[in-house]
C-alpha cells in the first residue's frame, strides 16, 4: 500500500468513527426522549372530566355513585344522591356527598368506617352524572331540563326535546353560556346550515348550564 493509499484509508476509518458515534449519539437521545415520554403524565381528558373519572369532578345532587368496601358485601352499593346532598348507608347513616370530590367523599365514609370495620378500603366513582345539566327553550316540542354527557350536541339536543314545534325560526337559534365573569355568551346556530353540512362547527358540544333557545 502507498503513502495515497494509507492516508485514504486513515480518513475512511476516521469517518466511520465519526458517524459511530454520531449514531450512538442519536440513539441515546431517541432513547431519552422515549423514557421522558413514558414517564410524563398523560395529557388530561375532557371526556374524564365529565365522566366521573376526573378526580377534581365535583359530586352534585341526582349524581349516581358506586360505594365499594372491599370484602363487605352489604356495604358495596349504588347510590343517588338525594335533593339534600345525602347518601345514606348501613352502620354509618346519613353522609353529605354533594359539593365534594369522590376522593373527598371516600376519606370521610372510611373514617366512618373504622368505628365498625378493621383498616376499611374503600372506592367511590361517579358512574352517572346527572348533576350536569343544559337547558332548552322556546319552539321545540319538550323544553327542559336534560341531563348532560360529555358529547352532547346542539342537534343531539334538539333531538332529546322531541324536534321543533311548527314556525320555529330554525336560523336563528343560539346557546347562551355563562361566563367567569357572570354574564352570557351567545353562540349562533343556523339549524339549516348545520344539517345542510355547511357549519358543522356550529354544532357544539354542550357545556353544564348552557341554555339553548329556539325563537
Amino acid at each position: 500500500m502507498n503513502i495515497r493509499q494509507t492516508g485514504l484509508a486513515v480518513i475512511a476509518a476516521a469517518l466511520a468513527c465519526a458517524l459511530g458515534a454520531s449514531a450512538m449519539g442519536q440513539d441515546k437521545a431517541n432513547h431519552s426522549l422515549q423514557a421522558d415520554a413514558a414517564a410524563a403524565p398523560p395529557a388530561p381528558s375532557s371526556t374524564a372530566a365529565r365522566d366521573g373519572r376526573d378526580p377534581h369532578y365535583v359530586i352534585g345532587n341526582d349524581d349516581v355513585l358506586a360505594v365499594n368496601v372491599w370484602k363487605e358485601p352489604d356495604l358495596t352499593q349504588s347510590l343517588t344522591v338525594r335533593s339534600d346532598g345525602n347518601i345514606s348507608m348501613p352502620l354509618i347513616g346519613e353522609v353529605h356527598a354533594a359539593g365534594r370530590t369522590p376522593l373527598q367523599l371516600q376519606q370521610e365514609i372510611t373514617e366512618k368506617l373504622r368505628t365498625y370495620i378493621t383498616e376499611p378500603e374503600v372506592t367511590v366513582m361517579v358512574t352517572q352524572m346527572n348533576s350536569l345539566k343544559f337547558n332548552i327553550l322556546g319552539r321545540v316540542m319538550k323544553p327542559g331540563s336534560y341531563s348532560l354527557s360529555a358529547a352532547t350536541t346542539v342537534l343531539d339536543a334538539i333531538a332529546l326535546a322531541g324536534g321543533f314545534q311548527d314556525f320555529a325560526k330554525q336560523k336563528s337559534m343560539y346557546i347562551l353560556r355563562p361566563s367567569a365573569s357572570g354574564s352570557d355568551t351567545r353562540i349562533a346556530f343556523n339549524y339549516k346550515s348545520v344539517i345542510r353540512g355547511e357549519h358543522p362547527e356550529q354544532n357544539i358540544r354542550l357545556e353544564p348550564n348552557d341554555t339553548i333557545v329556539v325563537p
